[in-house]
């Protein structure tokens, strides 16, 4: 494996230009130079570390990690594909799909995810019901996790948010990641008042 150094905005344009989710770094620049896709067992692939940008090289050979942590650049949403989902709702699942698929070993962290008094995140549909009858539980993909899906936008967003964060993200990039799922809806004077 071999390992390059870049910065936080070329890590985010690259991550702009998925098409699929699970398409790694290496198949992205591919397609955007226009170079030949190699049998993935064949190639041999690049891990990325992300910096902040620095007047200063810091590179250093053999310095970084065998494995890198997570962080928050590692999650990211497909744009074309949470705009073909249908309302709230499906957006939220689709998210929380997405994360489920890319950080899969991890991802039973959401289920520290909850609410004063309330349960969020559970492994049986009949769990959030018992927990409230009104949860309207949903199944996140077909990973054998389930999210109660009764609550308004804005608490959608703030569950997502928690649940990027207990996946080993930065707040930062929580909220962006949720706030690119579910887009708090922008209210004008006018709509206001009425």
């Amino acid at each position: 494996m071999k390992y390059i150094e870049i910065d936080e905005e070329l890590y985010r344009f690259i991550a702009s230009k998925t098409e699929k989710i699970g398409e790694s770094a290496s198949d992205i620049l591919r397609r955007l130079l226009s170079l030949p896709m190699t049998d993935s067992e064949a190639s041999q692939p690049v891990a990325v570390t992300v910096s902040q940008p620095s007047l200063e090289s810091n590179y250093q050979p053999n310095s970084l990690p065998d494995e890198p942590e997570l962080n928050a650049t590692e999650f990211q949403f497909s744009q074309a594909q949470l705009d073909e989902q249908k309302g709230a709702v499906g957006r939220f699942l689709f998210a929380l799909s997405s994360l489920q698929q890319q950080a899969p070993s991890k991802f039973a962290a959401v289920l520290q995810v909850q609410g004063r008094g309330r349960l969020y995140f559970a492994r049986s549909k009949e769990e959030l019901l018992q927990a409230s009858q009104s949860s309207n539980p949903k199944e996140i993909g077909n990973s054998g996790y389930w999210v109660t899906t009764n609550n308004n936008t804005a608490k959608k967003q703030a569950i997502l948010t928690e649940a990027i964060l207990a996946l080993g993200s930065s707040e930062t990039a929580a909220q962006a990641l949720a706030n690119q799922a579910l887009p708090t809806p922008v209210v004008s004077e006018s709509t206001a008042s009425k």
